[in-house]
């Protein structure tokens, strides 16, 4: 993303979720690095969140930001007393409102679910470099920002562990570098040197539980995930393994390639975050610990790198990579991505949104854990799928299969 000895505007979608705080510590770290050598620097222009006010006025005024957005309109009105110099935008379409008035060069999009969407969607028609932290923007709408991001010459970066690595491994191995420019290969040599790819998962907080354990999950095992810290949408994704099959759809799109060169192993330790195997049998993995600081600045600073701010692996404490096959009858979600790659169309949409509304179901208890995977099935299924022709095409998608969810958890 950044040259050396450049400021980069940065705009943070998703400021105060566990990502946006990570991305903003980075920054601090850059630009302290930038003050030492001359490096590049940021100046962070706009910030987005749902809610979470006053983490959000602190963020404003550390960075200074200028403008900010804001979704619920209560906490705006607060915001407003609070910062009476920054502009305000408020309500479901802050977010979107932001990105357009923005003068910025660099996004991280880090808005979970479908939300953020249509921000993502001007950040490339500003051909601005995108950090991509949320996965469903290319789970439900890959085939229409693809070639929005190839119009208008943006740079999308994976910032997902997995899907960073897979991008550093694949770098100057026979493709051209793409930064990853979505939608910009030249056909099929482009992948033909990979073999596959395979995304890790630490498996999630029920990897060793049986069957009946996994379908009664409370709330609170759900939430207890063994490596990483996250919000409770994608830790119970993580526990589902419906966030690894986001990934599957997610690859798919930012690597160009098919469902059958995309596969998932079970690695709890989280240190090899992905690997790569070639056409020679060759393997390239890339190892760290679980530290989402390290994906952040690289997507920052691609093609450069800088001193880290997170910590090193430590080679002693190694003592063992453990790795196994995911167990499908226990965890269906992974099955469901395939399909969603086979059928296209509005399936992404579909899936996602089902997804969502079925976790967003179970979080206030009127689910159980096993119906999750269930309801997005039952949605695939049932739903018509339809062609991505316009970002409407895909929010209807998104709202029909939020209404499908609703209605079934109704009937029960």
């Amino acid at each position: 993303m950044a040259t050396n000895s450049t400021r980069r505007r940065l705009v943070v979608l998703g400021s105060t979720g566990s990502i946006g705080v990570n991305t903003l510590n980075v920054v601090e770290h850059l630009n302290a690095l930038a003050d030492e050598n001359g490096n590049s620097s940021f100046d962070v222009v706009g910030l987005a969140a749902g809610r979470k006010a006053d983490v959000l006025v602190e963020q404003t005024r550390k960075f200074h930001v200028p403008a900010v957005a804001i979704a619920d309109p209560q906490q705006a009105q607060e915001m407003a007393t609070r910062l009476p110099r920054t502009r305000i935008f408020a309500g479901d379409d802050s977010a979107l409102e932001l990105m357009e008035h923005a003068d910025a060069t660099d996004c991280i999009a880090a808005v979970v679910g479908s939300a953020g969407l249509p921000a993502a969607i001007v950040a490339a028609r500003k051909g601005m470099s995108i950090g991509l932290a949320n996965k469903e923007t290319l789970v439900a709408a890959g085939s229409l920002i693809t070639p929005i991001i190839k119009k208008h010459g943006a740079r999308l970066i994976p910032v997902d562990s997995e899907h960073s690595a897979i991008f550093q491994c694949i770098e100057g191995q026979g493709r051209k570098s793409q930064g990853t420019r979505v939608g910009q290969t030249d056909g099929p040599q482009e992948h033909s040197s990979i073999k596959r790819i395979v995304l890790t998962a630490s498996g999630g907080p029920f990897r060793t539980a049986s069957k009946e354990t996994v379908e009664n999950a409370t709330v609170e095992q759900a939430l207890k995930h063994p490596t990483w810290v996250m919000g409770p949408k994608i830790t119970i994704d993580s526990a589902t393994l419906m966030n690894k099959a986001l990934e599957v759809i997610e690859a798919h799109w930012l690597f160009d390639l098919p469902a059958e060169k995309i596969e998932v192993i079970i690695h709890p330790q989280s240190m090899i975050h992905s690997f790569v195997e070639f056409t020679d049998n060759s393997i390239l993995a890339q190892l760290g610990p679980p530290d989402m600081k390290t994906p952040i600045q690289y997507a920052l600073t691609y093609p450069h790198r800088s001193a880290g701010c997170s910590a090193a692996l430590d080679w002693s404490k190694l003592n063992r990579l453990d790795f196994e096959e995911p167990d499908h009858e226990r965890f269906g979600a992974l099955r469901l991505a395939y399909d969603v790659i086979r059928k296209g169309g509005t399936a992404g949409a579909i899936f996602n949104a089902a997804n969502e509304a079925a976790v967003a179901a179970f979080l206030e208890r009127k689910v159980r854990f096993g119906r999750i995977t269930e309801l997005v099935r039952q949605a695939l299924t049932s739903l018509t799928v339809r062609e991505v022709d316009s970002l409407e095409t895909v929010l209807a998608a998104d709202r029909e299969a939020r209404e499908f969810v609703k209605d079934q958890i109704c009937r029960q």
